[in-house]
């Protein structure tokens, strides 16, 4: 897990624009959605060819996190990123192209992301209930237009609020977290249950995202404040 605060710096900007450091006095759980994103084998199994081997470490923050927001009557939801696509083409040919490149790799990352395909699977070490919900992506974010169904579900359930964790932090999570904040919802980026492959990528995150585009919290600090909620 990351072990790195936001700088004073930072919190001194914040608290000089907007007079304050968190942005949500108490959050609805009932208007509020967990969306852990991309901790699946892909990433998470060890030697995997994305591995990111802290993200095994937040597995139980996640399950905590989780737990704790299905008895509060939040929604759970699991985003994993799949590709569909043929031996010869992508939905997201762009991105195999340019950064993945070699033939070897993308046909690697074409079967392990192929619906149904071993690298989509949650990680197993990760716990998920019946009355959770899994969203399938093709993008970094799961809110740009045509990469998920997400907007759709979020509106549909009258979520708010989005309770952002998973990997990796400064790419997948972060996109889906500004673009929720630019759709209007309220977010915030649980910093314990996220991580990367460097604690400075973490870290940048953090500091830009509570600057510009919704709160940082911790698990315990959420669960606080949508139990405040409830009182």
């Amino acid at each position: 897990m990351h072990d790195v605060a936001i700088g004073q710096d930072i919190l001194d900007r914040v608290m000089a624009r907007r007079g304050r450091v968190h942005l949500f006095d108490s959050l609805d759980p009932a208007e509020t959605a967990l969306v852990v994103i991309d901790m699946q084998n892909f990433f998470c199994a060890p030697g995997a060819p994305a591995e990111v081997a802290e993200a095994r470490e937040i597995v139980p923050a996640i399950n905590q996190l989780a737990s704790e927001m299905r008895q509060l009557g939040g929604l759970v939801i699991w985003v994993t990123w799949v590709m569909n696509g043929t031996e010869t083409t992508s939905d997201w040919q762009a991105f195999l192209d340019h950064f993945l490149g070699d033939p070897e790799k993308i046909g690697v990352a074409k079967e392990l992301l192929k619906p149904g395909g071993h690298g989509t699977e949650v990680w197993q070490d990760l716990q998920v209930e019946p009355g959770d919900v899994y969203v399938p992506k093709n993008r970094y974010s799961a809110l740009i237009n045509g990469a998920s169904g997400l907007e759709r579900l979020l509106r549909s359930a009258s979520i708010r609020n989005l309770l952002l964790a998973g990997t990796k932090t400064n790419v997948c999570v972060e996109s889906t977290g500004r673009d929720a904040m630019m759709l209007d919802f309220n977010v915030v980026v649980v910093a314990d249950c996220c991580a990367t492959s460097l604690d400075r990528e973490h870290l940048a995150t953090l500091e830009t995202f509570i600057q510009q585009f919704g709160d940082v919290m911790t698990k315990d600090e959420v669960v606080a404040t949508m139990r405040r909620k409830q009182n």
